[in-house]
């Protein structure tokens, strides 16, 4: 039966399979992005002689080959469409994940050393080449993840667009973003039990395999809603609810998206105001990926293979994983309930979610009063920053649905692409100062509102992340005051 006869059955639900996919693939994508934030203290820097000023240099160089790639990312989506563009992204990425591996051999054949053990036992100028080369190393594999990675999003959002009425997609979006929070749920429970006891090269190996598994169900599931063969008419009626609403171009037959010209998309004040939005934010979120291991080893000497690393890192993301679900429902309500228009909904949802993170500002105060516990005072800052990062992930969600909301699909992808490149340069300045400030911390014992050497340093950064969200919507809401689709001439 044709989607253009008259239809009995059921409304199919196959939008809901897509949404499955996007949150399986982003929950690999942050797999293979946790694996090194993972194994750095406890595996890798031993053997290569590093210290956070490397750690940071290499996260840093992610956040902005990253960013870069993203510019270029949703444009790349646009022109291949979807389910090429997404073909494409985890398949560049999850090779990027298994390179990773090689590092050390690479490393041993520079310096003509033959095991790691022989690599750890260096001292000298051998050690400086060793951390230097192996950092580099790591740079080309960080890059060629980054590359992948970018494609996560923009592709992501477009085909949640194609598949979902405006007043359901922050839902959507806020479903498979809570990949992001399951992979880094399930990382600490996998990554460092394999790299204990396979070595950490196994590790990145086996997790970035996890993307090609994942292609293989994307070429079978995937096709826009007109041509799915799991999409029914009455299915097709629900995606397709709001149409009316977008611009003539997009309501042709044959569903050919106009490619809006890239500096035309720069003079929007819609397009500046999620680059604000982002930048401001995603340095947040990824500082608290990369670093809490870190944090709780250097703080409270809490290893990420023992038990209680373990419980820590998987109760934070258990949380966010499911608070920032529910955020990204609150928008609805108040759509249904208030009659709000969908970009005001999602702002003033959005104030709601800044305010959260402002209890970040608690956790190393806290954290270190409360040290005659011990190591298990290190629960305390892992459940503000879970609070924390949750708002993010429910600010996240909101905030890529504002694109979907105002601009037309053909620039849906590239302005989601611009936003994570502003994002990427937020994260780039934080994650290189955070790495120079910790060094510089602990050799000077720098003082900070009481706090003295490393703690000092984290207390710093944790200010900074509290208030960034606050910061990022007055920004938004002067740009964009009101609700305001863009129609193009």
């Amino acid at each position: 039966m044709s989607k253009t006869q008259t239809v009995t059955q059921k409304m199919s639900q196959h939008r809901w399979t897509i949404v499955a996919l996007l949150f399986f693939a982003t929950t690999i994508n942050y797999l293979d992005r946790q694996v090194l934030s993972l194994t750095w203290d406890e595996f890798i820097k031993p053997e290569f002689h590093w210290d956070e000023s490397h750690y940071g240099t290499i996260t840093s160089f992610f956040s902005i080959f990253y960013a870069i790639s993203m510019l270029f990312a949703g444009r790349f989506v646009e022109w291949m469409g979807t389910k090429k563009g997404y073909l494409w992204s985890i398949g560049v990425w999850s090779a990027g994940a298994c390179l990773h591996a090689v590092c050390g051999l690479v490393t041993e054949a520079h310096v003509g050393l033959h095991s790691a053990a022989e690599l750890a036992a260096a001292t000298g100028d051998v050690a400086v080449v060793i951390a230097t080369f192996s950092m580099y190393s790591f740079l080309v594999a960080r890059g060629i993840l980054a590359l992948g990675e970018a494609g996560n999003f923009p592709a992501a959002i477009k085909a949640t667009a194609e598949y979902f009425p405006k007043k359901d997609r922050a839902y959507a979006t806020s479903i498979f973003n809570a990949g992001a929070s399951i992979g880094a749920l399930f990382a600490p429970l996998t990554i460092p039990p394999l790299a204990k006891a396979f070595g950490w090269e196994l590790a990145f190996v086996i997790i970035g395999a996890l993307g090609f598994i994942w292609m293989g169900f994307w070429v079978f599931l995937y096709d826009t809603p007109r041509k799915s063969k799991f999409v029914n008419q009455k299915e097709l009626e629900y995606i397709e609810q709001d149409k009316h609403e977008e611009i003539a171009e997009q309501k042709k037959k044959d569903a050919k998206e106009e490619k809006v010209p890239f500096l035309k998309i720069l003079s929007f004040k819609q397009t500046w105001a999620f680059v604000a939005g982002k930048f401001m934010t995603d340095g947040v979120w990824w500082f608290f990926l990369f670093w809490t291991p870190s944090y709780l080893y250097t703080q409270f000497d809490i290893k990420m293979s023992e038990g209680l690393g373990m419980a820590l890192i998987f109760t934070l993301y258990a949380i966010v994983t499911v608070l920032s679900i529910l955020g990204g429902k609150l928008p609805t309500v108040f759509i249904n309930r208030g009659g709000q228009n969908p970009y005001a909904a999602r702002m003033k949802a959005m104030l709601i979610f800044a305010f959260f993170p402002l209890v970040v500002l608690l956790a190393q105060p806290l954290g270190m009063h409360f040290s005659e516990l011990g190591q298990h005072a290190a629960w305390i800052p892992v459940l503000l920053i879970s609070i924390g990062c949750s708002a993010h992930q429910a600010w996240s969600a909101n905030l890529f649905s504002t694109i979907g909301d105002m601009f037309p699909h053909g620039a849906i992808a590239t302005v989601t692409g611009i936003g994570g490149m502003a994002g990427g340069v937020g994260s780039m300045i934080l994650q290189k100062g955070a790495g120079n400030l910790f060094v510089y911390a602990g050799e000077t014992n720098m003082t900070f509102l009481g706090f003295v050497g490393k703690p000092a340093g984290y207390f710093a950064i944790f200010c900074i992340c509290a208030v960034a969200y606050l910061i990022g919507w007055i920004i938004m809401k002067a740009l964009v005051p009101k609700y305001k689709v863009i129609t193009l001439d």
